[in-house]
């Protein structure tokens, strides 16, 4: 065993995944995705999991390109997005979960910060990407928010983990009419909306 350059184990990685997909046919803007999932993972079940709305990588895209906002539900979400690549297309990010006032928003409502930090972002006045990668509460506050007009995001990343209203959250955003990139089922975490990210970021 020798010493590799972090470059080369990344290709070597992304290497072992195409031949362990065994030249499995993706969709040619879903694959970088799918694989740099499955790279951040090394779980391969969401070559089956990912579910992608219609042109959603196309608009993602241009969405990034105009300088959208990224918003995340996780400060870990957040860190593992690439600043370089954020800064390259001028995009912004944003967590606001450690906020003085969501905190006491959602202390006062008897509801999650990550709900109240869902509204915090309905006020950006930019393009807004969501990446919620852990409160299925805020999917649905999201929905809430959509229905009521307030907000029509470029893009909705849905992988939320675990076992309470995790599953239903991401089926109620695959049937809005707001580009979806959503994890099926309870897999997902803050390490796979911020893969999504930064994978869309080295696509734009």
């Amino acid at each position: 065993m020798h010493i590799m350059k972090p470059s080369d184990i990344e290709a070597k990685s992304f290497e072992i995944i195409g031949r362990e997909l065994g030249g499995r046919p993706f969709d040619k803007l879903q694959e970088p995705v799918i694989k740099r999932v499955i790279h951040t993972t090394a779980d391969f079940d969401y070559a089956d999991n990912l579910c992608f709305s219609e042109d959603a990588i196309t608009r993602a895209l241009t969405c990034i390109r105009g300088g959208a906002c990224i918003v995340t539900d996780t400060q870990m979400a957040m860190a593992g997005i690439n600043k370089a690549a954020l800064k390259k297309q001028g995009c912004e990010i944003h967590c606001f979960m450690a906020d003085a006032d969501v905190a006491e928003k959602a202390a006062e409502e008897g509801i999650t910060r990550a709900a109240v930090s869902m509204r915090k972002a309905s006020l950006i006045k930019e393009p807004v990407i969501f990446a919620v990668g852990n409160a299925p509460t805020a999917l649905l506050e999201l929905e809430r928010l959509i229905k009521q007009g307030c907000i029509s995001p470029g893009l909705i990343i849905g992988v939320p983990v675990g076992f309470v209203n995790v599953t239903e959250s991401k089926d109620m955003i695959m049937k809005l009419d707001i580009p979806f990139i959503v994890a099926k089922g309870r897999k997902g975490g803050s390490n796979v909306a911020a893969a999504i990210v930064n994978a869309l970021l080295y696509m734009a």
